[in-house]
């Protein structure tokens, strides 16, 4: 009797065994209900992003306003001379092995400037001395002097001279000058114009053509 019992018993558990898997293979949701057991993702904040970098602003300087510079102040040099003519040495110009500059005159003054002749030339030394040096009121290979032409300026014209540096056969040794004065006439205001740095400094004589409205050819 008793063995009868655990036969049955061994038949039966394995039906049952496969009715119970059955049903809980059939139907999931009898262990796991919907939505549990799986996580829905976290969502994940964004990166923040780096505030961009704090730019100090350059410090300002705390400057009083100024007006506008007041225009240069004119050295006795510049100004016009008392007689209303100024005159100006150009460029060296180097022709044959010979050296020249272009003397301009300018009626710089307010009033009209009667000019009629030659330049006023005169070599300097290096303590302002006056040097011995000759100048010719004649031509040289920049140009044939045709003589004074009397004419009247007016207030900003211009006539042209031509300076010229010459040897002569009876010249010795080269007079070392270290500047002009010039002027448009002997009795008008002179300027003076350092030769510091020229080959012009060394001299024999010196021609010069009459002050004209073109210079010579």
């Amino acid at each position: 009797m008793g063995e009868r019992v655990r036969g049955r018993a061994r038949a039966w558990r394995p039906a049952a065994v496969m009715v119970l898997l059955t049903a809980l293979t059939g139907c999931s949701g009898f262990l796991v209900p919907a939505g549990e057991g799986e996580r829905e993702p976290t969502p994940t904040a964004p990166a923040a992003t780096p505030p961009p970098p704090s730019v100090t602003p350059p410090p300002v300087a705390d400057v009083p306003a100024q007006s506008p510079d007041p225009s240069p102040t004119p050295t006795a040099t510049e100004a016009c001379p008392a007689s209303g003519a100024v005159v100006t040495m150009g460029e060296v110009q180097a022709v044959m092995m010979s050296r020249a500059v272009v003397l301009t005159l300018t009626n710089c003054g307010s009033k009209p400037y009667r000019v009629d002749g030659y330049p006023s030339v005169q070599a300097l030394g290096e303590d302002g001395e006056r040097l011995p040096v000759k100048v010719n009121p004649a031509g040289s290979v920049f140009g044939q002097d045709k003589g004074p032409e009397p004419r009247t300026l007016k207030p900003g014209a211009a006539v042209k001279s031509m300076l010229a540096w010459v040897s002569t056969k009876e010249g010795g040794e080269l007079v070392t000058a270290d500047a002009l004065e010039l002027a448009a006439a002997p009795d008008a205001g002179a300027r003076v114009y350092p030769l510091e740095g020229h080959d012009i400094r060394y001299m024999d004589e010196l021609n010069i053509t009459a002050w004209r409205a073109e210079l010579p050819e």
